[in-house]
């Protein structure tokens, strides 16, 4: 309830201002929501999350940020890939557990991060988008994390809060004050999450099985 009542403090505080556009008012509400949600591992964080990146679409669309726009819109794909892996993602076609990325996966990950924010960077440059490096390389993170994420990998709230650090800048820089705020809530409840999550992994292992030594028998 506290989390709630600060979301529409902060709301009415800004909407006093003037200039609230609806569509962000909207991103902003079901972006908290979905990763609140996500923080305690529920599914429905998955359909509020897809809202949210439709709302965004149109938000950074208008900003010139071109590269986040697109964005949500694969955010919106991978959120209905995110839905059905939570429920029917595990090898027995169950709900997922919280897992951890392996050694060959973070390579392969970090590779194509590289690779693919250098390009971009260089397309949204031509394309005179208003912060080419940053925007391509948020871009990256975001999807990197998202796959991550709706895979159920611890690891995805340490690249989320990489990319939240850069975005609370980049919205500021944009003046998108209200979704800049929202990416600071995000950054806190990335770390919440990220305590919560490595404590059900923990809880999740399986322990060594023990060994015990019947006396021998005369």
């Amino acid at each position: 309830m506290g989390a709630i009542a600060s979301l529409a403090l902060i709301w009415s505080s800004l909407s006093h201002h003037g200039e609230m556009d609806i569509t962000e008012v909207l991103g902003f509400i079901t972006g908290a929501v979905s990763v609140w949600l996500t923080v305690k591992q529920n599914v429905w964080n998955w359909p509020i999350g897809i809202a949210n990146s439709a709302f965004y679409v149109v938000v950074f669309f208008q900003a010139r940020l071109f590269a986040d726009s697109s964005l949500n819109v694969l955010y919106v794909v991978l959120g209905f890939l995110g839905w059905y892996w939570w429920l029917k993602g595990s090898e027995h076609h169950t709900a997922l557990n919280v897992g951890r990325v392996s050694k060959r996966s973070v390579i392969v990950l970090a590779a194509v991060g590289l690779v693919a924010t250098a390009g971009m960077a260089v397309f949204l440059a031509s394309i005179h988008d208003s912060a080419p490096l940053l925007d391509a390389l948020t871009t990256v993170l975001s999807l990197i994390a998202e796959y991550m994420l709706a895979r159920k990998l611890l690891e995805n709230w340490g690249v989320w809060i990489t990319a939240d650090v850069i975005y609370i800048g980049l919205y500021a820089y944009r003046s998108l004050y209200l979704t800049a705020i929202l990416y600071a809530l995000f950054l806190t409840m990335c770390i919440v999450g990220f305590v919560s999550w490595r404590r059900t992994w923990l809880a999740s292992r399986t322990p060594p099985e023990q060994i015990v030594m019947e006396p021998a028998r005369a």
